[in-house]
This record gives C-alpha cells, sequence and structure tokens, in this order.
C-alpha cells in the first residue's frame, strides 16, 4: 500500500514541476549579423501575457499573436492559450549578442526562461609570428628547428586554426589550441593562438608555411581567413642515385646535362681518368661550364666532350659539388643507345606471360583430373595381351576368334590358372572400388562426384565383359580336352595370362609343316591343319597351318 502511495506522490510532483517549468528552444543560438531567427519558450498551461527582453534593444517587448507593435519582432507560437512564448527577429544585430529573457504570466505569478543568443564576429586576420629566428639572409639552415606561432584575434565565437605547407596539411608538431577572452567596449571577444614545430630539411625549403583560421562566419563567398610565410632553408647539394646520359652520337660533340639541388649554389668540378676539370675550363676534349641556375634551388651542370668516341661511353665521369655546408660526390655514365634499357614489360610481354600461365593451370588440372579418375596416361594396365601376327591372310581374322580359342592343360597348370582367373574376377571389383574410394577421398567435392559417374561406368562395362566371358568359357568347356590349343583368352588376368604369339603361315600340302621357333626360350605347339572337304574340292587345294608359341614359365615341363 506504501508503495502504492510513493508512486503516486512521485506522478504528482513530476506533474508539478513540469508545469512550474519553462523550456526554451534553441538553448543556445549561434548566428551571424544579419540573420533571421525564431526563440520560443513554453509552458505546459495557458499563459496570460508574454514578455521578451533582447539585449541592445531599448524596452522590454509584449508580444501576443493579436498584435506587432515593435518592427522587426513579432510574436511566434501556437497562442497564450497553448503556453507558448515566442519571438521572430526579422535581421540579428551584433548588439543583440547576449542572454534573452522570456516572462511568462500565470495564474497571478510570473515564469521566465534563458536563452543564449551568440552573435558571430569575425576575427581578425591570422598572424604568423617566427620563434626561432632565421639568418640575416632569411635562411635556416638544414637541420635546424623551427618554431612558429599563429595568432586569430578578437573572433566570437573563437576560430579554429590549421597549417598548411604549399596547400597540403603540414603534418607537423603543434600545440593544443589556446583561446584567450578579453573584454573591449563591453563586447567579450576571443582570441585563438597556436604553435607549430619541426626540423627543416632540404624538401622544406622554398615551400609556403600558411596558417588558416575557421569561424562561423565563413561562407562561399566568404572564404576562410590565412596567413603564409615562406621558409628558406640552406642545405649541401642533396645526394641523388648514379645518373646515366643516353642518346649521345660518336664522333660528335657530346653535352651531358646533370640536375642537381643546393642551396646556396654549388661550385663544380668533373674527374675523368684522373684529370680535374674545374667549372668554366677546358681540359683537352672536355669543358666544364658554369651551373645555371633553373630555379627552386635546382641548377644545370653541363660537360661537353668534342669527338665523342666509343671509349669515352666506358669511362665513369665523377661530378663534385660543393657550397659553405658541405660537398657531393655523383658518378655519371653516357651511353650512345637511344634509350635506356626498360625493365618492364610491354604489353605482349605481359600477354604472353598470362597466356602462358593460363595454358600451364590447364595442363595441371587435366592431370589432376587424369589422375584421379584413373583415365589417359594415368590408367590401368591393359588387360589384354599383345600379339603379333603375320600372316597371308587377313590377321583380322584371327584377331575376332582370339577370344574363342580353346585352352590347354600342361600338366594340371590349367586347371590351377582357371581357378586363380575366377578368384583374381571376383575380387577384381571390390579391389577397383576401394582405390577408386581412396581416391575420391583426395578429391573435392565436384571432383568426387565426377569420379563416381565414371566409376559407374566403368561398373556397367565391367558387368558386361563378365557376362561375355562367361559366355565363352561355356562354349571352351564344351571342346574336348585333347585340343591341344593355348588358351588366348584377352579377358584374362594379367598375372595368370602367358605370352603367346600366334603365326599363320600358308603352305604347299607336299612341303614340310613343321616351323622351328627363333628364340630358344619358346617352343612350337601341334600344328593344327585344316583341309576342306566335301565335293569339288581339288588336289591343288592349299592347307592353313596355325602354329602357337608360348613362353615357357619357370619350373613348367616341355610339351
Amino acid at each position: 500500500m506504501s508503495r502504492i502511495v510513493f508512486i503516486c506522490l512521485a506522478a504528482i510532483l513530476t506533474d508539478a514541476l513540469t508545469w512550474a517549468q519553462v523550456n526554451v528552444e534553441p538553448n543556445t543560438a549561434l548566428l551571424n549579423e544579419g540573420d533571421r531567427t525564431e526563440l520560443l519558450c513554453r509552458y505546459g498551461r495557458s499563459i496570460n501575457y508574454c514578455r521578451i527582453e533582447i539585449p541592445g534593444e531599448q524596452k522590454v517587448l509584449n508580444l501576443s499573436p493579436e498584435w506587432s507593435k515593435t518592427p522587426g519582432f513579432t510574436y511566434f507560437g501556437a497562442g497564450l492559450t497553448a503556453g507558448q512564448c515566442g519571438v521572430s527577429i526579422e535581421r540579428v544585430k551584433a548588439s543583440n549578442n547576449g542572454q534573452v529573457k522570456c516572462s511568462l504570466g500565470v495564474e497571478g505569478e510570473e515564469l521566465s526562461g534563458i536563452i543564449d543568443l551568440v552573435v558571430a564576429l569575425r576575427p581578425q586576420q591570422p598572424i604568423i609570428e617566427l620563434l626561432s629566428r632565421p639568418n640575416r639572409e632569411g635562411y635556416f639552415n638544414e637541420g635546424t628547428e623551427f618554431r612558429a606561432r599563429c595568432s586569430v584575434r578578437d573572433g566570437r565565437p573563437p576560430a579554429n586554426i590549421s597549417w598548411y605547407i604549399d596547400n597540403m596539411p603540414a603534418n607537423k608538431r603543434t600545440t593544443l589550441l589556446n583561446v584567450i577572452s578579453s573584454t573591449t567596449d563591453n563586447v567579450e571577444l576571443s582570441t585563438s593562438v597556436q604553435e607549430i614545430q619541426w626540423h627543416l630539411s632540404p624538401e622544406d625549403s622554398n615551400r609556403k608555411l600558411v596558417c588558416r583560421s575557421h569561424h562561423q562566419t565563413d561562407r562561399e563567398s566568404v572564404p576562410p581567413q590565412e596567413a603564409a610565410y615562406i621558409i628558406n632553408v640552406r642545405y649541401a647539394p642533396v645526394h641523388q642515385p648514379d645518373a646515366a646520359v643516353y642518346g649521345l652520337y660518336l664522333e660528335h660533340t657530346a653535352i651531358v646535362n646533370i640536375t642537381i639541388r643546393a642551396s646556396p649554389q654549388p661550385k663544380i668540378e668533373w674527374t675523368i681518368d684522373g684529370a680535374i676539370v674545374g667549372q668554366g675550363r677546358t681540359d683537352g676534349r672536355y669543358s666544364a661550364y658554369e651551373p645555371q641556375y633553373l630555379g627552386n634551388d635546382e641548377y644545370n651542370v653541363t660537360l661537353a666532350i668534342a669527338g665523342l668516341t666509343l671509349e669515352d661511353t666506358t669511362k665513369i665521369y665523377n661530378l663534385r659539388a660543393s657550397n659553405e655546408l658541405g660537398l657531393t660526390d655523383y658518378q655519371v655514365r653516357i651511353s650512345s643507345s637511344s634509350k635506356p634499357p626498360s625493365s618492364s614489360l610491354d604489353v605482349a610481354a605481359i600477354v604472353g606471360i598470362v597466356v602462358a600461365v593460363a595454358v600451364l593451370v590447364l595442363v595441371v588440372l587435366l592431370i589432376v583430373f587424369a589422375r584421379a579418375t584413373g583415365r589417359w596416361c594415368f590408367g590401368g594396365k591393359s588387360i589384354k595381351t599383345p600379339t603379333n601376327e603375320t600372316s597371308d591372310t587377313e590377321s583380322a581374322d584371327i584377331k575376332a576368334t582370339s577370344t574363342a580359342t580353346a585352352t590347354t592343360t600342361m600338366g594340371g597348370v590349367g586347371v590351377s590358372a582357371e581357378g586363380e582367373e575366377t578368384v583374381n574376377e571376383q575380387d577384381g571389383p571390390q579391389e577397383q572400388q576401394q582405390q577408386q574410394q581412396k581416391k575420391a577421398k583426395k578429391l573435392p567435392a565436384f571432383a568426387a562426384a565426377i569420379l563416381r559417374r565414371f566409376n559407374e561406368k566403368d561398373s556397367r562395362k565391367y558387368k558386361d565383359n563378365q557376362e561375355s566371358l562367361n559366355i565363352v568359357e561355356g562354349s571352351v568347356q564344351e571342346i574336348p580336352a585333347t585340343n591341344n590349343a593355348i588358351d588366348g583368352n584377352d579377358n584374362e588376368p594379367k598375372q595368370d595370362k602367358q605370352l603367346v604369339y600366334a603365326e599363320l603361315v600358308l603352305k604347299p600340302a607336299n612341303e614340310a609343316t613343321t616351323a622351328t621357333t627363333p628364340a630358344p626360350t619358346t617352343a612350337a605347339g601341334a600344328a593344327a591343319t585344316t583341309t576342306p572337304e566335301g565335293p569339288g574340292v581339288g588336289v591343288k587345294s592349299s592347307t592353313e597351318y596355325a602354329e602357337i608359341v608360348y613362353v615357357k614359365k619357370g619350373g613348367e615341363g616341355k610339351k
């Protein structure tokens, strides 16, 4: 219960404070002289009257939406019944700077509010003051710590300061902005002060240091004010990389020009094969000219060589430049070539490199794909045994029937070969699948999907080959065992296959039917003779002899 009472009391107190408070918009008005503005005071209930006091005005303004008696000042707001008391100032004057007070009459009492009206006053021109002094000629030596101070006086509000060197941000060490307030003729004004410092280098010579003020009164038609100072630095001749001059003509007078930076002007001397040639002097075929000023502390140094020879282009020309602050040595090379060798690649070379890289990447991708899928040069060894065939008749007939030849068992060897063949045929698909699965694990997802597609095709081909092999084996089993032909089936596993050499020779019937083998490691099988039968066959018909030669394995007996 006490908690509810506390909440109610807090709400009532908050409402009362809200009613008793005068809200102002804005709290601070920052304006330029001549600007138009509106100032407003508000209360939560209706008010009886509205009075406003403005600095610089002789009388208090009694404002109402029903009348306007003071030129340049009119009532602003939604009306007295809405609790609003405001003023619209047509043109703000510099004398209006200060606090604007609004008074609202509410049920026998008066409430007031305050608005800060700041009328900006443009500051004076910035001033740069040197804290480090130059010499009598207005120069600073290289390495000197340069210090300067910028002051922007009598601004309202205070001006901000920024530093520039040749219209670029200075990016040097500066102090914090110091604002000093002062009152003149009952007018409060502000002065902004900031310092900058850094060590001078040859690059700072002849550069313009700028102090720029930024203020409320800046407009497009009235740009920021600034002050500038030209920095002059004295320094020894600046070191630079070895110079090279191209395009000189043999047997002509060669003019060698070198540009150096120095302040003040340097003195020049050339050293050629131990001989020293000073500026303004001539020694044999060599003439050294006086340095020519180009501006911005740059000087052109010239050496003339009469009757340039090929030997002159192999020499190194040493140049020494010196002034009051030091000396610097330079090395100069000359050449009769039209232009220096280019270290960069032309467009054609770049295009060629890009094409070569693209082709190389394509080849690598194809190799990876072939290796992953077991194709092309990465495919498994062929299960077909190569055969050499020579015949006076067409050998294509022998190839077509090679898959249906009979098998000859030699001391039980044929039986064991058939057993091993059956086991290998059963294990073949499983081993291939395991190998393909291992390859697929090493590949990305898209390559694995392609590999599975090829595996499905290979599996279907393998099943078709097995069915054909079973049909051939069934037909072979029907052939009598007395047929002494050696098995030449191309579908045998590689480890059980014998190397077979088949030769078909057409000979007359009256000639010998035996043949000798070319190598001692081979033996001749029985010759199969095919004699045409049936009526109408003459005595002169030729007989075809098929000689089958095979390689003997170790441990096998001779047939």
